[in-house]
């Protein structure tokens, strides 16, 4: 029966991915409350060892030698305990195997709801930590369908599992279909009582950002770097860009040799925008390359507790500095932290400026 036991252990080891040494000690726990709800005694009075290496699987009841009985459960007499352990004294303790057969049916039960469980949260103890190395990553998936009335999308993970794409974290204007290969950013892993579920989106920021560290060699390997990423999904994206290398213009390497780099992701994205900038660590400077394509005269920082500044544009230029319904300048703003005021040289008619 032990030789059983250890190859049922082995097998659940290969088959589960579960640490043979997890799986013992909670089954080590479960046989210790069943035979504490089938003897009536406690903790200290059960001994469970079980030794895969060498084939032991021992279950006893410890008990007490005493020169008088007063729990059979518990204690024993010295005359009892002697025909156990020649040694024995009063004052010792002495085991009492227990064997398998003489578990009730309850206690039987017991164990193996306990054993149930504890593999359930190894087997979910696992995912998570499965599904935590993909956190901030992305992972290719398959839509394996759409409600249509919530347009909640169910995908198949290319790292195994199921997870659900909610109609905020898809992309306006794109549409899946049941088959669809799409790629999605992993924003967080939660654990659950049904197992650990993975949160992931089409719309974050990092989502770009990560496709351009795989797109793009210098980013990957840490010439170029990524300070900062603004988007809105399905429109446009800006991301600032800096290199350590002086000899490897940033913006270039990001948009590759006859824009090839960025067009591949563009693809990806479904056909969205995207504006790669200079990161400045001068404030000013940063804000003038931002609102980029427009031209700036002058930036202006603002004092005050909030991050404020005062852009002057060429008259032709601010219909393009504000951007279509004002994108340009909210992508801008949120790329450089700073509330963004944007003015025309010749000033507001029938304005005064300060």
């Amino acid at each position: 029966m032990n030789a059983e036991f250890f190859e049922a252990l082995t097998m659940l080891e290969k088959e589960k991915g579960l640490p043979a040494d997890y799986l013992l000690e909670k089954i080590q726990n479960a046989i210790v409350i069943a035979v504490k709800k089938d003897y009536d005694v406690n903790d200290d009075n059960v001994s469970v060892v079980i030794e895969p290496e060498t084939g032991k699987f021992n279950v006893s009841v410890v008990k007490e030698v005493v020169e008088e009985v007063t729990n059979p459960n518990t204690q024993v007499t010295l005359e009892e305990a002697q025909t156990k352990r020649k040694t024995a004294k009063i004052g010792s303790t002495v085991l009492f195997p227990v064997k398998t057969k003489d578990f009730g049916r309850i206690a039987a039960q017991t164990a193996k709801h306990v054993i149930r469980q504890g593999l359930k949260e190894a087997e979910r103890s696992r995912m998570y930590a499965d599904m935590q190395s993909k956190e901030h990553e992305i992972i290719s998936a398959t839509v394996s369908s759409i409600d249509e009335r919530k347009g909640i999308a169910t995908l198949e993970l290319s790292s195994g599992g199921i997870a659900t794409l909610p109609k905020s974290e898809q992309v306006m204007g794109e549409t899946l279909h049941d088959g669809d290969h799409v790629k999605v950013y992993v924003v967080d892993v939660l654990p659950g009582d049904r197992g650990p579920k993975m949160m992931i989106s089409r719309t974050h920021p990092f989502l770009v950002k990560r496709l351009f560290e795989m797109e793009v060699p210098e980013i990957f390997d840490g010439t170029v770097e990524v300070k900062a990423i603004s988007r809105e999904a399905g429109a446009r994206t800006k991301m600032a860009v800096w290199s350590k290398d002086d000899n490897v213009d940033a913006v270039g390497a990001c948009i590759g040799p006859k824009g090839q780099r960025v067009a591949n992701i563009v693809e990806e994205l479904g056909g969205e925008k995207i504006d790669i900038v200079h990161y400045k660590e001068d404030p000013a400077e940063f804000i003038s390359e931002a609102l980029s394509p427009a031209k700036v005269v002058k930036v202006e920082l603002l004092e005050g507790e909030t991050k404020s500044c005062r852009v002057t544009v060429p008259d032709n230029q601010l219909s393009l500095a504000i951007g279509n319904k004002g994108q340009n300048a909210r992508l801008t703003a949120r790329l450089t932290g700073y509330n963004i005021d944007i003015r025309p040289e010749s000033g507001y008619y029938g304005e005064e400026t300060n």
